[in-house]
């Protein structure tokens, strides 16, 4: 874009991989759940992406209409504004894309057991006794 890389743009990339992860965290608890519920993977991938994409794609866009005004500022502190709504605003578009339509057909290599347990908190923990 021609804008320099500088501490506002850095900023701007922790703030996007933040955004991202949610909308991938979203995205894979939901896919998470469907395939130990002994979903069929190939199915699994593509309802779950559809049926996520809404909160995925309304993350996403909050954020984008947010940073609008900042992506076009021109006036006083546009130097420092404009860099970190350009990073946003362009990694949302690749990290939406990337969340849709890469991570379902990567999640059928990682995904869950039918048989596996739901949290950690649902499992059975074995705890020492404790001598005093």
């Amino acid at each position: 874009t021609g804008l320099p890389v500088s501490v506002p743009a850095t900023v701007g990339f922790i703030a996007l991989f933040g955004i991202a992860l949610g909308n991938g965290m979203v995205l894979v608890s939901f896919m998470d759940d469907f395939a130990r519920a002994g979903r069929n993977l190939d199915d699994l991938a593509i309802e779950a992406a559809g049926l996520r994409a809404r909160p995925v794609l309304m993350t996403a866009m909050t954020t984008a209409l947010g940073l609008a005004p900042l992506l076009f500022a021109t006036g006083v502190g546009a130097e420092v504004q404009r860099p970190l709504a350009t990073v946003v605003t362009g990694g949302l578009v690749s990290s939406t894309l990337l969340t849709l339509l890469v991570m379902p057909a990567l999640h059928r290599w990682f995904a869950p057991k039918p048989e596996s347990h739901h949290s950690l908190l649902e499992s059975e923990h074995v705890h020492p006794a404790v001598t005093v």
